[in-house]
């Protein structure tokens, strides 16, 4: 193994750690993610832009300067449909080829003032929604799905060719890449990090979230992005930590059921307080909810692109602003309040516990291109709540599993808190 390939595989915890010793330089790093790209990107296919000879002078800038800030030299990629000045913003569209904002969105920008090296943008389900599919393929096994839409950014993170990269969710796009691909994700609290300058596509869904290689890294952005819990959380002891395990009121492949079995299992001979709870009564009211509201919202969000381009939006999104299914705004107002009445009831139960564990996928990653199906996430995201992923295992075709923590809306310290807890019981892989 060379030394390139060594820096690679660290986690950005540990990567950051030798960038502030300066037992190696950002160049080092950053050339050795460009030749894993290099290497790689033929295969999997995770990026849309990517300027080598760019990063290579922002590294050696870096060096010459002192610590910029806490992300300083660290390479991260990006969702492409985050507006970033110095680089296209695509959306995976034909209608924003080689597109440039000339700005950063906010998320962006707090990047570059914490010091990190932007390495480039990465694939993604055009506007982050429906229609095109990104390229990328899963970097585990490369005739399966990486999951959509945050392709490109759950695969780069997945295949050591970056430690961290931004994503987003509307369904279960966070979420179910990084089962799909084996990969830590945190998808924060609805609107805790600004989505200004990120392509919208239902704005009470739409959520700003990252990818990394342990609950460390996702702590790390969670740190640059000023996560808050009212109370700073303070994690009991394995033995005294109550986990409540969410009881499916649906099917998913025997992959993720057994997973979330065997984890619970684990849990309970760690010492844990394990509880199985059936969650009907928060998320029962909301079925079917999402699709009216993804519908509905994307009507405005995508209105001026299907008055400007008709000819050329994916008939997809044009079916958005039609309203093919015919939803009325007062079911809209309905499916609000519903969603607003769930999100009460699921803070004050998911309050008794310190978690609640669930499955992140329906399953392993699909032999067939696909964005996966998001049945397991929409409605964690309609209820605005923090979710970690924490991979668990793989299934039967080989293909990682991954489950999912979740709790109150801004209990996101408490979250990864508790991921960092248990994820070792969990994730017995690493």
């Amino acid at each position: 193994m060379t030394m390139a390939d060594d820096l690679t595989k660290l986690t950005a915890t540990a990567m950051l750690s030798r960038l502030r010793a300066g037992s190696i330089t950002i160049e080092t790093v950053a050339r050795a993610c460009l030749d894993r790209i290099a290497a790689r990107d033929a295969t999997v296919m995770a990026w849309s832009y990517i300027d080598p000879d760019s990063v290579i002078r922002a590294a050696r800038e870096m060096d010459k300067h002192p610590l910029k800030g806490p992300l300083h030299g660290l390479p991260i990629g990006l969702k492409d449909i985050f507006a970033t000045a110095d680089m296209p913003t695509q959306h995976n569209s034909p209608l924003y080829v080689g597109s440039r904002t000339g700005v950063d969105a906010a998320c962006v920008g707090t990047l570059r003032a914490a010091g990190a090296l932007i390495m480039g943008k990465t694939d993604t389900s055009e506007f982050a929604g429906m229609g095109r599919l990104a390229a990328t393929r899963n970097p585990h096994d490369t005739t399966r799905t990486p999951g959509g839409s945050s392709s490109g950014s759950a695969a780069a993170v997945g295949d050591c060719q970056v430690p961290l990269a931004l994503g987003t969710q509307t369904g279960g796009s966070l979420i179910r890449p990084a089962s799909y691909c084996g990969v830590y994700a945190l998808k924060p609290t609805w609107n805790a990090v600004s989505a200004e300058g990120v392509k919208l596509g239902a704005t009470s869904l739409d959520t700003v979230g990252w990818y990394g290689r342990c609950v460390a890294d996702l702590a790390l952005l969670a740190d640059v992005y000023d996560l808050r819990d009212d109370v700073t959380p303070v994690v009991p002891p394995i033995g005294r930590t109550r986990i409540a395990v969410h009881r499916l009121g649906f099917q998913v492949d025997a992959a993720s059921e057994t997973a979330l079995a065997v984890a619970a299992d684990r849990l309970a001979a760690a010492g844990a307080e394990v509880t199985w709870i059936d969650l009907g009564a928060v998320l029962d009211p909301m079925d079917g909810l999402w699709e009216l509201i993804f519908g509905l919202e994307g009507h405005a969000a995508l209105l001026n692109l299907a008055r400007l381009e008709p000819a050329r939006l994916h008939s997809s999104f044009m079916n958005r602003v039609k309203n093919t299914p015919g939803y009325t705004r007062a079911q809209l107002i309905a499916a609000y309040d519903t969603a607003a009445r769930s999100r009460v009831l699921f803070d004050r139960l998911a309050g008794g516990f310190d978690a609640v564990l669930t499955v992140s996928a329906p399953g392993e990653a699909p032999a067939e291109k696909t964005a996966g199906n998001n049945k397991t996430n929409r409605d964690w995201t309609m209820l605005h709540v923090p979710c970690v992923n924490i991979p668990a295992g793989h299934g039967s075709a080989g293909m990682p599993v991954g489950l999912t923590l979740t709790g109150p809306r801004f209990s996101d310290r408490k979250m990864l808190a508790v991921a960092e807890a248990v994820a070792p019981i969990i994730d017995t892989e690493r």
